[in-house]
């Protein structure tokens, strides 16, 4: 038997039993299942992934069963095999697996384990079956399963207004991306007669130069359909002009936000274009777009991290820029590159993730960066290891040397863009080098925010909480209130960032209200932060060494060697484009380098050497900043143009045409004639016998009128 069944099926088994079980089954024995699974399932993934390292591996497609038989339109359940699978398994598992255990940890104080367990694992294999899929109908179905898990798990703490409301954000905008994404695969099969990925992609060529009908005109074929697909990517990679759920996504638990973000979900339409990248080959038009939307992604993203001070949503906002690069990457035809950093993100940007959960964790659930401070003493093991994150995100690393892995594959995709040598290509690369600099900026301003300076804890209200109790002022509820389950403070930690005035920089101009314990007068209080326990701290030791090793063990199978040998034909390789990557100009191998330190140093003269520095930049930018800050404005648009005309007709529909007009004249309508009749018929029904004589009188006297007439 193949290992790609257990590695596929091991965690919905775990998931079933986990969620049917629930608290029945207890804690502990749930943990252990799912745990298991995946860590069966990472090490079955990684033997299969150096396969294809080493050249001893092939291809394959592994059948499960019969899936739909209908006329001639048929397609089974198959599990596909090859190196662009074989790295996404242990992508999947690998941070899966991690963040099982970290959350061990996490949510040790979490009444619902049985049921979070569960859809982690649930959301694993639904992932696994969309990067296993061999035709498009079965990568759908792992791509809506994604998006089911990811609504679950967003949602997870139910109780909070703020939750629910992220949940079917995430939902409703990845809807209107899945509906591209479905017409793009009835666009398939309409022109190629079959949904099987192998079938489409050696038939796409011959459709080049073919049009279709569409919306009353006529298109070039194959850019209406991968445009359709790529509509699809741009909902669940979280692109611009779709990207507005990922940031409200860190209402769920922050071991989910490291699963969603790092390696998972929203690489599956980096997933998806690389699969199909012979199919996006025949159109030119589409493989702009895609570079022109990723270039614009990665610049927007990476202002907005510049002035956000939640932890979670920086890192967020990252994500989304670092997805810009990936599809860029795509868009010129650098599909290894994209893949490589594909990789190498996912090591980083997990332990960024559970690194910031375990500042949250040893800060009493603050999230906001203005209440931190002086932490690397206190959790030296989080420090160091966010920061070789840190130092992976950045790009550091000098040309000829060693570096960290995103100096690696973000160096790839940029001098990829700048080798292109087409006008989106330079569009993309400027828009890269400027998204490196912030990326540079706000990575090294949340290291300096959080671990250095002095502390400003006793600022928080969480931090209050904390030392009021220790105060002896009464029983610490403030943990479980934190998870979501009471604490009107809490409810809106999420959204904490935007109760806070744009403009303030220092952590005591806040005015927090409540009572003051600082009686140490060093702005700590008296309360010590403390580091992780062990299992939150061992997934972050081992994502760390990754962060560090990641780009150049693997650069030269990715990317560097230059004749796609690895790949075998999984994606389109060029090679004229690696050795163009390698004929670039000097300066542009170093200019990534160089805007990583400018970010560097502007970081450090902001927020450790001239404190006063960023808040008189942001009075001096004044509405620019507050654009920013206020993520450009998207949410207030998108409020102004859908949500509100949507539930203004809701509420027409509801109060005019279903009260107003179908329950009148239907249900209540009827129920009303039958009301009023009978009560009129009640009145007839008087149980006098001349009553009934005098009816029946003039009934006959009307029927011999009528037939008279007649």
């Amino acid at each position: 038997m193949h290992p790609i069944l257990f590695i596929v099926f091991l965690p919905l088994l775990a998931a079933i039993i986990a969620g049917l079980g629930n608290k029945q089954l207890g804690n502990v024995p749930a943990k252990v299942l799912t745990t298991g699974a995946l860590f069966i399932a990472c090490a079955l993934s990684w033997p299969i992934f150096i396969g294809f390292l080493t050249g001893s591996a092939e291809a394959s497609v592994i059948p499960v069963l019969k899936w739909v038989q209908s006329g001639a339109m048929s397609w089974d359940w198959s599990l596909r095999v090859d190196s662009l699978t074989a790295v996404m398994l242990v992508v999947v598992t690998s941070v899966s697996a991690l963040v099982h255990l970290y959350s061990w940890g996490y949510m040790s104080e979490e009444p619902d384990q049985p049921r979070f367990f569960a859809y982690l694992s649930l959301f694993t294999f639904a992932m696994l079956m969309l990067v296993t899929a061999n035709n498009l109908v079965q990568m759908f179905f792992g791509w809506e399963g994604v998006g089911l898990a990811s609504y679950l798990l967003i949602g997870f703490w139910f109780r909070k207004p703020s939750a629910g409301a992220a949940a079917i954000k995430a939902f409703v905008v990845n809807r209107v991306g899945d509906l591209g994404f479905m017409l793009g695969i009835f666009g398939c099969y309409l022109v190629f007669g079959t949904v099987s990925i192998p079938e489409i992609l050696n038939a796409a060529p011959s459709m080049a130069a073919s049009t279709i009908g569409f919306l009353g005109y006529r298109f070039d074929t194959m850019t209406v359909i991968c445009i359709l697909l790529f509509i699809g990517a741009m909902g669940k990679s979280a692109q611009l002009g779709l990207h507005t759920w990922l940031p409200d996504a860190m209402e769920g638990p922050t071991p989910v936000s490291a699963l969603i973000h790092a390696a998972t979900m929203v690489t599956a339409g980096v997933f998806m274009v690389c699969r199909l990248s012979p199919l996006f080959e025949t159109s030119e038009t589409a493989m702009h777009f895609i570079a022109f939307i990723g270039a614009c992604t990665c610049f927007f993203a990476a202002t907005v991290g510049c002035t956000q001070w939640d932890i979670k949503r920086v890192i967020a906002y990252s994500t989304c820029s670092q997805l810009g690069y990936m599809f860029f990457a795509t868009g010129v035809g650098a599909y290894g590159a994209a893949m490589f950093h594909l990789f190498t993100h996912a090591f980083f940007k997990a332990l960024l993730f559970l690194g910031a959960g375990s500042v949250i964790h040893s800060m009493h659930h603050e999230q906001d960066m203005r209440f931190y401070g002086a932490l690397r003493k206190h959790i030296p093991i989080t420090f160091w290891t966010m920061t070789a994150g840190t130092l992976a995100i950045t790009g550091v690393g000098i040309a000829g040397f060693v570096g960290f892995a995103g100096f690696y594959s973000k160096d790839a995709i940029l001098e990829a863009a700048f080798g292109s040598g087409t006008a989106v290509g330079g569009f993309a690369f400027w828009m890269g080098i400027a998204a490196a600099l912030m990326t540079s900026f706000y990575s090294w301003r949340l290291v300096f925010l959080t671990f250095f300076g002095k502390p400003r804890w006793i600022q928080s209200e969480h931090i209050q909480h904390a030392v009021h109790d220790a105060h002896g002022h009464g029983h610490d509820d403030h943990a479980h209130d934190a998870h979501g389950h009471g604490s009107a403070a809490e409810e809106d930690a999420g959204e904490s960032t935007d109760h806070h005035d744009a403009h303030a920089h220092a952590a005591p101009a806040l005015g927090v209200s409540g009572p003051n314990y600082d009686t140490h007068g060093d702005g700590t209080g008296g309360y010590h932060p403390h580091e992780s326990p062990l299992v939150m701290l061992v997934p972050l030791i081992i994502l760390a060494i990754g962060a560090v090793a990641a780009g150049f063990v693997f650069q030269h199978a990715f990317v560097s060697e230059g004749t796609g040998e690895f790949w075998k034909g999984a994606l389109v390789f060029h090679e004229h484009l690696i050795h163009a990557m390698h004929g670039v100009p000097t300066w542009v191998k170093w200019a990534p380098f160089t805007v990583m330190a400018l970010g560097l140093l502007t970081a450090w003269y902001g927020y450790i050497k001239n404190l006063s520095f960023p808040k008189a930049v942001a009075e001096q930018l004044g509405p620019v900043y507050t654009f920013v800050y206020r993520k450009w404005m998207f949410d207030e648009l998108y409020n102004a143009i859908f949500v509100r005309p949507a539930f203004w007709l809701g509420k027409v529909f509801w109060k005019v045409l279903d009260i107003g007009v179908i329950d009148k004249f239907g249900p209540d309508g009827a129920a009303w004639v039958v009301a009023r009749g009978s009560t009129y018929a009640q009145k007839v029904q008087s149980g006098y016998l001349y009553s009934y004589a005098l009816v029946m009188l003039l009934g006959l006297v009307g029927a011999i009128s009528w037939v008279i007439a007649g």
